[in-house]
This record gives C-alpha cells, sequence and structure tokens, in this order.
C-alpha cells in the first residue's frame, strides 16, 4: 500500500520510540498509532537518514494526524540533505515523508529509504 493510500485523518500517535541500536545499520522511528478506520498498529519509518520533529507539548488532547504524505523531489530539506551528504548518497533513492497532527500544529519530517506498518 502507498504512503498516501493510509486513512490519516483522525488516527492518533499513541508513542514514537527513535531506535538506533545499530547505529547506521538499522536507524528506524516507530510510531504506535490507532487508526481510525482498522485499529491499533505500528508504522516502521526504515533505514532512516535524517529527521525533523517539529512538536508542541502541554496540550490537552491526543495527538491525532490531520495529514500525511510524501514530500515532492522539490523539498528543500530533501534537496538540503542530498547537498550536505554532496555526491557521497546520490546513488540512494530516499523519500521524504511529511506528518502533519491536527490536535496541536506539530509536523514531523522523516528522510527514509521506506515504510512498512504492522497490526497490533
Amino acid at each position: 500500500m502507498k504512503f498516501e493510500e493510509y486513512y490519516w485523518h483522525g488516527s492518533e500517535i499513541r508513542n514514537i520510540e527513535i531506535d538506533r541500536r545499530q547505529p547506521g545499520e538499522n536507524d528506524t522511528i516507530s510510531f504506535e498509532i490507532d487508526w481510525s478506520d482498522s485499529g491499533e498498529g505500528k508504522l516502521i519509518f526504515e533505514d532512516v537518514y535524517w529527521t525533523k520533529l517539529n512538536l508542541n507539548f502541554g496540550i490537552v488532547a491526543p495527538e491525532c494526524i490531520d495529514l500525511a504524505f510524501v514530500s515532492t523531489d522539490d523539498d528543500s530539506d530533501l534537496i538540503a540533505f542530498y547537498k550536505l551528504w554532496g555526491n557521497r548518497i546520490n546513488d540512494i533513492k530516499l523519500t521524504c515523508y511529511v506528518i502533519k497532527t491536527l490536535s496541536t500544529g506539530s509536523e514531523i519530517k522523516i528522510i527514509a529509504k521506506g515504510f512498512k506498518t504492522t497490526k497490533s
């Protein structure tokens, strides 16, 4: 299933975990999500190269997703990331995933090779 095909709106982020036990070999970011259309599960970004977590706290409300999408190839953070690494990663296809929340106005950007989902 493509990233944009998931039912994002109203789904709730319950937990975010960054796993760097094998740095550079298996960097992952996982989200425990209560999908509004199908129940609890995990969203796992694999082979993560970069992330920006612009999170707002202190709001007494579930962290509900407004929308999530794959950014275009002209995304400024994706371009800056490739530029930072120079020619060392030009042959690696990376995707910039964006998650925006409704309840706190937060934005999460993740540059990774891919993602998968699992059901609880």
